[in-house]
């Protein structure tokens, strides 16, 4: 069986659903080091003034763990990325297939960043139509760093093939090691699809609501390449 690793995102990017979706298994890191310069806690989407990003602010302690990381909720941050949303995105063709759910998620207090991740990470995945199995690395308790837990976890969760973007071989993983124990390792090739947007030429990397609100039901075929569109 094959699995795909990553850690919870905010506002996921069309790759990390289309490694979902490819995947029998996807684990879920939601016990990693916090890293404040990824995309843990931001996202981009594209508004009539070009690119935005969605940053949640948090509370920043050295070297914390994601499953430690608060909210800092202090800043108005709910209110100004449901307006944006909102304001980019209330004239796109399936807006009103998601606004509820998003008004309701912005309406919340979130005091925990995987809380908040989580919640969202559900929510796409059902609207999308991906049953992929999805399991949390703090389920799963295994021991290791590195390539050394991936291994652990990809045998806690039964699979022997290893689905992963292309940047891990330059950044952590050791492919003899992989090797060594057993792990067949499959990079993700994979360009973002060109589908219909709004605000001028087409944009790639964007949150994954940029597609749900473009393509609504079509999505999950648009992302795995089943059929196309052409941006305005």
């Amino acid at each position: 069986m094959i699995a795909g690793i990553h850690q919870l995102h905010y506002l996921p990017w069309l790759r990390y659903f289309e490694k979902i979706a490819r995947s029998d298994v996807f684990i879920v890191l939601d016990n990693i080091q916090y890293n404040k310069n990824g995309f843990q806690n931001r996202n981009r989407i594209k508004t009539a003034s070009g690119i935005v990003l969605l940053t949640v602010p948090v509370v920043d302690k050295y070297a914390q763990c994601l499953d430690e990381v608060e909210i800092d909720t202090k800043p108005n941050w709910r209110k100004k990325h449901w307006e944006s949303i909102r304001q980019s995105y209330g004239k796109a063709p399936f807006f009103g297939e998601y606004a509820e759910f998003l008004a309701a998620t912005y309406a919340q207090q979130w005091d925990r960043l995987n809380a908040l991740n989580r919640h969202l990470l559900e929510y796409f995945l059902r609207v999308l139509g991906i049953r992929t199995r999805v399991l949390y690395a703090s389920d799963l308790k295994v021991p290791g760093v590195a390539t050394e837990r991936l291994i652990n976890l990809m045998r806690a969760a039964g699979c022997s093939t290893y689905y992963s973007g292309a940047y891990a071989l330059d950044a952590y993983l050791d492919l003899p090691l992989l090797e060594a124990a057993g792990i067949t390792l499959k990079l993700q090739q994979w360009q973002t699809p060109v589908y219909p947007q709004r605000y001028g030429p087409f944009v790639s990397d964007l949150s994954i609501i940029d597609l749900l609100m473009h393509c609504g039901p079509d999505s999950l075929s648009v992302l795995l390449g089943n059929t196309s569109g052409e941006h305005e």
